[in-house]
């Protein structure tokens, strides 16, 4: 008997006994035998905790971690600088093991934070409301996506081929058994092929151009939402204004898929028209985590907050004018919906969108302008400084923001990342994997925590320069 697995050999037995049957393995009878492991799991020797410890910190110590190496690596997930005081704050107790407010009213302190959140959100973004925050960036996105098709009742979305692809295999994911088709829009230059959206949204393809929606539940021909991605998967800024109006010409929906930094110096969603504005909130105060946890940002206008999925927290005053917050809308799968429920979503990520709030809270927006602007400067200085060593040359000739892609010359990317990790750097992504037709295209991502040194030893590295990490002159 395992000394942590709190019942005996005869509770079980009892427990058996109870619901009828023979053996723990005959509860799993439905399982098909050829597919059981028949065998004791391959695992170690117990430990002591000393020994435990030891041995956890040695495989932790493999890790190349970002605190350790300068990281170039963004593809969605940013290496920024994240204030003392946020750690100080989602470390306390109170909001440490906050989860969903199931009896909100008496969480007057959780749901401030949550109305806080929201209200930072709305005012970055430029929209009218805001939810208490998704899973991650991929699920805000599949969830505006679910909301514009609620909203027009039309049965199609068309997404770039700029968005990150991890998030197009989501929104497909979400849309499979939702009954909505996922059309792509092709990329020229780096940006979304304008004139291959227009042919989209009037049928030049092949497929309808849309009608209005009769009211009923059933989805009618056309395009629910035109989904596009500014600073797009390459860094390139997109046309979002000029997206926004196609759209609207042809009665769907504009979802802007947009990076929360940037957003402190680029025209945000609410002004050039955007209808629905989704993220991945994790350059807000958020670690590099492999896999996570972090949380997406969803925020809309006014006339479509009752298609939002998720939870919103409202400010009110009680009967004696005192503050209080309550959870204004809460349409979700525990109060009863179930398949009515308009998300699947039961986890707001609360602590990661605290991180957020504490983050911008701080930095303010004088804060966040400068990081984003420092960001701006100091990837067109990785770019030009790469693009002179003649080793590298240009993708595309647009504006960018943290984030450009370039070409390797003599050279596979794979070859360069290695080399950097020889030297204690982490490189860019091999765009290859996600695009069969960029060979040997490598994206870059610079952050305001890089310093000039670290850009400059980074390009000499990337170039087949520089020495081994650890190596001295001596």
């Amino acid at each position: 008997m395992y000394r942590y697995i709190p019942n005996t050999r005869e509770d079980q037995e009892k427990m058996l006994s109870a619901i009828g049957a023979g053996s723990i393995d005959e509860l799993f009878s439905d399982i098909p035998e050829d597919i059981r492991l028949d065998r004791e799991l391959e695992l170690p020797a117990a430990m002591s905790e000393p020994e435990l410890v030891s041995h956890m910190r040695a495989v932790a110590s493999k890790n190349i971690n970002a605190a350790d190496h300068p990281c170039f690596l963004g593809a969605g997930v940013y290496d920024h600088f994240i204030p003392s005081v946020v750690w100080h704050v989602i470390s306390r107790s109170e909001f440490y093991t906050s989860y969903t407010p199931y009896q909100p009213e008496i969480s007057q302190g959780m749901l401030q934070a949550i109305f806080e959140y929201q209200t930072m959100i709305c005012r970055l973004t430029g929209m009218d409301v805001s939810n208490a925050s998704m899973y991650d960036g991929a699920t805000a996105l599949a969830e505006a996506a679910l909301m514009a098709a609620r909203t027009t009742g039309r049965d199609r979305v068309l997404v770039s081929r700029g968005v990150h692809p991890q998030y197009r295999e989501v929104l497909k994911t979400y849309a499979a058994n939702a009954g909505i088709e996922i059309a792509e829009i092709g990329m020229s230059g780096g940006m979304t092929d304008m004139d291959g959206l227009r042919a989209m949204l009037s049928g030049q393809d092949g497929m309808p151009a849309g009608s209005k929606a009769d009211g009923g539940t059933a989805k009618v021909a056309g395009t629910a939402a035109v989904i596009m991605q500014s600073p797009n998967f390459f860094g390139v800024i997109e046309d979002m204004e000029a997206a926004a109006a196609l759209a609207h010409e042809y009665d769907a929906l504009s979802v802007a898929c947009v990076d929360p930094v940037s957003l402190a110096i680029i025209q945000p969603p609410g002004e050039y028209g955007a209808d629905i504005a989704a993220g991945e909130g994790q350059p807000l105060g958020n670690p590099l985590n492999y896999g996570g946890p972090h949380f997406g940002f969803l925020a809309a206008k006014q006339k479509l907050v009752r298609k939002m999925p998720g939870r919103i927290v409202g400010q009110t005053t009680d009967g004696e004018g005192r503050r209080g917050f309550v959870l204004t809308l809460q349409a979700r799968e525990q109060h009863i919906r179930r398949q009515k429920a308009v998300s699947n979503i039961c986890s707001n990520q609360a602590l990661n969108a605290l991180a957020a709030t504490v983050y911008l809270s701080v930095m303010g927006k004088q804060g966040l302008k400068q990081a984003a602007e420092l960001c701006l400067s100091k990837s067109y200085y990785a770019y030009s400084k790469l693009l002179d060593t003649g080793k590298f040359e240009k993708v595309h000739d647009a504006p960018f923001f943290r984030e450009f892609a370039v070409r390797a010359v003599d050279e596979p990317v794979e070859t360069i990342n290695k080399r950097l990790l020889d030297r204690g750097m982490i490189g860019g992504l091999a765009l290859e994997r996600y695009y069969p037709e960029m060979k040997n295209c490598w994206l870059v991502a610079v952050t305001e925590k890089r310093t000039r040194q670290e850009i400059d030893a980074f390009v000499e590295a990337a170039a087949g320069g520089g020495k081994q990490h650890g190596e001295t002159d001596i």
